[in-house]
């Protein structure tokens, strides 16, 4: 904290209420203390029940390096001990434990989601932490849940920090602590989003030698490049809402509020940054999920499966929306088995049997073909695609595979909710597309030196109309479920801020942006845009196809009602001019698998 307080002395840190005050927090006190809940013990009624007699060490006290109190609530079976020991499982987040309060709950998941974002209230026991296992689930398979209050949460000392040196340093503390516990017999990590990346976080710097596997199901590694800036353009939406919903005792680390006076990728950014590719341990068994359907987590859980240096590696890609595939029972049982191979030594066949890669490709819902789902792979991206170059013609609104010898153009309002521009594919024969797409646009704006630019494919009925996927099972017709990307899916989108394309390079093939500086773009001077679009992965039958849809702003639904734009957030001014045909070689590159 104090070196990241000397390094950037204007980064503002921001008063959090303390739990007791927070609106959003179903505080029950602090309280440290050992409870026995019986067999049966149900938190709240319509709740699942335990199944075993378990545990409830809450409060419990773990003293950090520097002096610092976190403290942690542990879920173990009751019939644990030296001569019984078990695995103890990490669910590291600032969010809330159970016996501290939480902030979006899993009481609240009917707040994060229509229809509780298709989990049945019974699904969980309501002890567990937002986005971790359910201590009644786990201790009824034979382990221990941990659920900690990160530095600063809760009734924790210290201030919250977002990812980095700080945090890995603490986790690799409660590991200690936990390694030395009578009845823990190894360590893992488990949990979503928050819970994934500190995961993530942790052993891409340190490893501990009690640690004996991580689950970090979807994450990211870069603030900045994923949820804060995206191509750029500062959208801090999502992180101002969580930042919103802390409790502590002290404050927190405004890396949201950074962008507006640290717009491009510096020192600051770059130490928040998680560098899979360092992770000291090149054995530590790691199972990943990732899906689609995330504007938060897509690009980096693909990233850090095809970078993380490790040898015991697993990628599961399902089609359904994080939180509920989380919960699955047919997921927790894979998540077991992977748990039971390496934390507990049972020769189940984990290795043998559990292909590297479990790849997803979504039909969308109305589709002629039915997604595949979860198909046997050994790589991401797959050996056998073919990048294949759709030339865009502005005067058809259509791509081909012949560029066009004649020049034109076409516009869309800049800044408007309502402002687009639609091309359209259709795919002649049966088509698989899986990996990462390019869309490079020759643009021009006449009434200012900049323009933010976002593009989305979206897959489309062989009459054009686009298509959906919703997430999870959902009681309405697929047209009532609410335009919220939690339950409906529309397709990868890229974006670029065009003053920051002269810091391109080019890594593995694909442009990459330093975003470190800004050119203006004279008023009318027509660039070239290449902008990286986010692991798509689509099955179409033959005749059905797909839009690229340009736009000054944000494509993609807001995760939550809440964030629902009501004005654009982007900086355009006129309207925009994409340029196709002759010297303007506009196309979409599609990752298609032979």
């Amino acid at each position: 904290m104090e070196t990241l307080r000397k390094s950037f002395p204007d980064i503002e840190f921001v008063k959090v209420p303390p739990p007791e005050c927070h609106p959003a927090y179903a505080y029950a006190g602090f309280n440290p203390s050992e409870t026995i809940l019986p067999k049966g013990h149900v938190r709240k009624p319509g709740r699942r029940p335990f199944g075993v007699e378990t545990i409830f060490q809450r409060d419990a006290a773990v003293k950090l390096r520097d002096g610092v109190n976190i403290y942690v609530d542990v879920f173990r079976p009751a019939n644990t001990s030296k001569d019984n020991r078990v695995p103890a499982v990490i669910a590291w987040s600032p969010y809330g434990k159970t016996g501290g309060g939480q902030l979006v709950s899993v009481q609240n998941y009917d707040m994060m989601g229509p229809f509780r974002c298709g989990l049945p209230l019974d699904k969980t026991s309501g002890y567990e932490s937002f986005e971790a296992p359910c201590p009644a689930e786990w201790a009824e398979r034979g382990y221990a849940i941990v659920n900690a209050d990160a530095r600063g949460a809760g009734a924790s000392e210290g201030e919250i920090m977002f990812f980095g040196q700080q945090e890995a340093e603490d986790i690799y503390d409660l590991i200690d602590w936990l390694s030395q516990q009578s009845w823990c017999s190894g360590v893992a990590m488990a949990g979503n989003s928050w819970l994934a990346i500190a995961q993530v976080n942790f052993i891409s710097r340190f490893h501990h030698p009690s640690l004996k596997a991580v689950a970090p199901w979807e994450s990211f590694t870069d603030s900045y490049r994923d949820p804060v800036a995206r191509g750029g353009i500062p959208n801090t939406a999502m992180t101002n809402m969580i930042l919103s919903s802390f409790a502590g005792t002290n404050s927190v680390e405004n890396q949201p509020g950074a962008i507006a006076h640290r717009p491009f990728f510096d020192d600051y950014w770059k130490s928040s940054v998680v560098d899979i590719s360092k992770m000291p341990r090149k054995d530590l068994p790691m199972y990943q999920t990732a899906s689609y359907s995330t504007g938060l987590h897509s690009r980096g859980s693909f990233e850090i499966f095809a970078k993380a240096p490790t040898t015991k590696k697993w990628l599961r890609v399902h089609n359904t929306q994080e939180w509920y595939d989380f919960y699955q029972p047919e997921a927790s049982d894979d998540l077991q088995r992977f748990f039971d191979f390496y934390c507990k030594g049972i020769e189940n066949g984990w290795e043998k049997d559990t292909p590297p890669l479990r790849l997803t490709l979504l039909g969308f819902n109305g589709g002629m073909v039915k997604s595949i789902v979860e198909r046997p792979e050994q790589q991401y991206p797959l050996a056998r695609t073919k990048n294949v170059k759709y030339h865009l013609d502005a005067s058809e609104k259509v791509g081909n595979f012949d560029p066009s010898a004649q020049e034109s153009s076409a516009t869309y309002d800049a800044h408007s909710l309502e402002g687009s521009l639609d091309f359209r594919i259709f795919f002649k024969s049966y088509t698989e597309l899986s990996g990462y797409p390019i869309v490079k646009l020759w643009m021009s704006c006449a009434e200012k030196d900049d323009m933010d630019v976002a593009v989305q494919l979206r897959k489309i009925s062989k009459t054009g109309e686009p298509l959906v996927s919703i997430n999870y099972p959902c009681p309405v017709p697929d047209d009532q479920v609410p335009d919220v990307n939690i339950a409906k899916h529309l397709g990868p989108q890229g974006k670029l801020r065009a003053s920051h394309s002269c810091t391109k390079s080019y890594v593995g093939g694909r442009p990459f942006y330093a975003h470190n500086k800004r050119e203006p773009i004279a008023p009318g001077t027509i660039v070239p845009l290449e902008i990286p679009i986010w692991p798509i992965g689509m099955v179409f039958a033959e005749g059905e196809g797909l839009m690229i849809r340009v736009a000054g702003h944000d494509l993609g639904l807001p995760e939550v009602e809440m964030l629902k734009l009501k004005e654009p957030n982007d900086e355009n001014v006129g309207k925009h001019v994409v340029h196709t045909g002759g010297k303007y070689d506009s196309y979409v590159e599609l990752p298609v698998l032979s």
